[in-house]
């Protein structure tokens, strides 16, 4: 057993027992066990699963991506600072200050990524699982969770006439391209760019500071707007059926959960932030980042009567005059 086998094992059995658990209970629901469909949708729950599980993890990725954004001008005078300086002592130094600037914005270059991070175990797993399925389908064996009976079952499972456990380009260097592969490996690739990008555009254009949109952030964000799409492009031929589904969901659920966020919890000095603002005062509503005194001074303001009229002053009725 090689190294990365070790690491990946116990994810194999997790991926294939939630994968399992769903297509027991869509059967049970009376969903034919060797349908395609019923081990798409297997595959769909599993996406739910692992990305409900990182919601907590993706508000902190929210929170490091503010952080990055708000340290970008002190990121900047401190380059400034160590413009051609390249001796040890000065690197030292910037280092130094660096990471005071991490700790003091409460983020690190790492935690911004931290939720594709914890996602690629999940992927590469699943990657194994169903490129594994038709090798352990014809030795009879089991993979992970799945039993000998259910590998055979996803083995010969299909949707819209595409094997689950089938890839465009290895079918395409082994001479035996199916039309239905090809389609639906276009379409989902498609769907994975598209999405990806849409998410990616909607970070750039409402959810970034006017500071942010300046500094190096925005070069870094710009490169991930073109350069993420390609490697869905090239890599996606490889991958199969049931991975691109496993894909293309996950990069639909990111999308969706984009949208909320920057509608709801948009970055503080962003286009979306705005708007947000102008809808909460269209509704009433205190505007966020205005402090409790001032909004309770405001209040206190608005609660005060106005005086109906001016108090006149009381006249002696014998008052002599001089």
């Amino acid at each position: 057993m090689d190294f990365l086998q070790t690491i990946l094992t116990p994810f194999e059995w997790l991926v294939s027992m939630i994968m399992v658990l769903f297509h027991d209970g869509l059967t049970f629901l009376g969903l034919p066990a060797a349908s395609g469909v019923t081990w798409t949708l297997s595959i769909i729950g599993l996406v739910l699963v692992i990305r409900g599980a990182l919601i907590p993890v993706f508000v902190k990725q929210i929170k490091a991506q503010r952080g990055m954004q708000a340290l970008q001008p002190d990121m900047k005078k401190l380059q400034a600072k160590y413009k051609g300086k390249t001796d040890q002592l000065s690197r030292q130094a910037m280092a130094q200050e660096q990471m005071a600037l991490y700790k003091e914005h409460g983020t690190n270059p790492f935690s911004a990524c931290l939720p594709m991070l914890i996602q690629m175990p999940f992927f590469f797993s699943l990657f194994r699982v169903l490129s594994g399925v038709s090798k352990a389908a014809s030795n009879g064996v089991s993979i992970g969770a799945m039993n000998p009976q259910q590998v055979a079952q996803f083995d010969h499972a299909s949707i819209f006439g595409a094997p689950l456990s089938a890839a465009f380009l290895p079918q395409l260097q082994g001479g035996d391209l199916k039309v239905a592969v090809v389609v639906l490996s276009l379409i989902m690739i498609i769907a994975m760019i598209a999405s990806q990008f849409i998410t990616q555009k909607q970070i750039m254009t409402k959810n970034m500071s006017e500071e942010a949109m300046q500094g190096p952030f925005m070069k870094q964000q710009k490169m991930m707007l073109y350069v993420l799409p390609l490697v869905f492009g090239i890599g996606g031929v490889n991958f199969p059926i049931g991975v691109l589904i496993y894909w293309t969901t996950t990069n639909i659920w990111t999308m969706g959960q984009q949208f909320f966020v920057i509608r709801r919890m948009p970055t503080p000095g962003s286009p979306a932030y705005k708007e947000y603002q102008k809808r909460r005062e269209a509704k009433g509503l205190p505007l966020l980042g205005a402090s409790k005194k001032a909004v309770a001074a405001e209040v206190e303001v608005e609660d005060v009567p106005e005086p109906k009229g001016q108090r006149s002053q009381p006249q002696r009725k014998n008052r002599k005059k001089k």
